[in-house]
C-alpha cells in the first residue's frame, strides 16, 4: 500500500482522507484509513448492498410494492417512487420522474426490516459488514444517510462491489446498470439533467457534467457522493474503485478538488 499525498487536495481547507482499491488490495491511502468520518449518503450503495442481499435470499423482490401506491422497491432503490428528498407525500406518479430520497431510502430499508424480520441495522451488520470486516462502520443512523465509516472500510466494501462475494456477479451488474433509463433528474449540488441515470443505489455518470466525477470517466462509473463532503466510486473500466471522507458540509471547495482528484487517481492507479 501506497501512502501519498494527491497533489489535487492542496489548499483544501478540510481533512481530505483519500483510499483507492483494486480488487485485490488497497493501492494508495492519503490520511488516517481507520479515522471514523460520516458518510452521508454515501450510507445509500451500503443500503442498497443490504437489499440486494435480501433479493438473492428470496426474502424480497425488486418487482414487490413498496413505498408510496403503486411503487416496488426497484422504483425505490433507482428514486423512481415519486418520493421527495424528505417527506411521504409523493410529488410524481412512480416512474415518471428521477426524484433523489431520502425518504425512499429509509422507507425501503423499513420494508426490508419487515421482511427479514428484524431491525435494518442489525441485518446489514450481520449480513454486509461483519462478513466483510468493516469494523470501523456504524450503520445504526439513517439507511439513507446516517452511516459513518473509514477509509479502510469503504475500501473493503469497494472491493466487494468489484468482486462481489455477498451477492452474485449477475445481481451487481443489474445493480450498476441503467434503470429507468431516459428520465429527467436533479443530482443535489450540480443540477437538472435530461438522462439523470442511476442504477439501483449507485448513480451512473452517463453524460452528465458538470459532475462530481471527471468528465473523462466512462459512463458506467458508478458512485455516490454525500452532502458532508464524501464520495465512492467504482470504474470497472480500470478494475478501480476510491473513497474520499472530510466531514463537513459539501460546498464549492469540494466541486473544485474532485474531478481533478479522480482524474490523479485513475492516472496514477488505473488500469487502462
Amino acid at each position: 500500500m501506497d501512502t501519498t499525498t494527491f497533489t489535487a487536495t492542496d489548499g483544501f481547507p478540510h481533512p481530505a482522507l483519500v483510499g483507492v482499491t483494486g480488487p485485490d488490495g488497497t493501492r494508495a491511502v492519503q490520511g488516517d484509513p481507520q479515522a471514523v468520518l460520516p458518510l452521508a449518503s454515501v450510507t445509500k450503495p451500503l443500503t442498497a448492498w443490504g437489499v440486494l442481499v435480501a433479493v438473492d435470499r428470496g426474502l424480497v423482490d425488486l418487482d414487490e410494492p413498496a413505498g408510496p401506491a403503486g411503487a416496488t422497491v426497484l422504483d425505490l432503490l433507482d428514486h423512481t417512487s415519486g418520493l421527495p428528498m424528505e417527506g411521504s407525500e409523493p410529488q410524481r406518479a412512480p416512474g415518471e420522474r428521477r426524484i433523489y430520497s431520502n425518504a425512499g431510502f429509509d422507507a425501503l430499508a423499513a420494508h426490508v426490516a419487515d421482511a427479514v424480520g428484524m431491525d435494518f441495522a442489525d441485518w446489514m451488520l450481520r449480513e454486509v459488514t461483519l462478513p466483510l470486516g468493516m469494523e470501523r462502520t456504524d450503520v445504526t443512523g439513517r439507511p439513507s444517510a446516517g452511516a459513518s465509516a473509514s477509509i479502510e472500510d469503504l475500501l473493503l466494501f469497494g472491493r466487494e462491489v468489484l468482486r462481489p462475494t455477498l451477492i452474485p456477479v449477475a445481481l451487481r451488474d443489474r445493480a450498476l446498470t441503467v434503470s429507468h433509463p431516459g428520465l429527467r433528474g436533479l443530482v443535489p449540488g450540480y443540477g437538472s439533467y435530461a438522462d439523470n441515470q442511476w442504477g439501483l443505489g449507485f448513480e451512473l455518470k452517463g453524460v452528465k457534467s458538470p459532475h462530481w466525477l471527471s468528465d473523462a470517466f466512462p459512463p458506467e462509473t458508478a458512485g455516490q457522493f454525500g452532502a458532508l463532503g464524501s464520495f465512492l466510486f467504482i470504474d470497472r473500466s480500470r478494475d478501480l474503485a476510491a473513497a474520499f471522507l472530510s466531514g463537513v458540509p459539501f460546498g464549492e471547495e469540494h466541486k473544485r478538488i474532485w474531478p481533478p482528484l479522480t482524474d490523479e487517481i485513475v492516472a496514477r492507479y488505473g488500469r487502462s
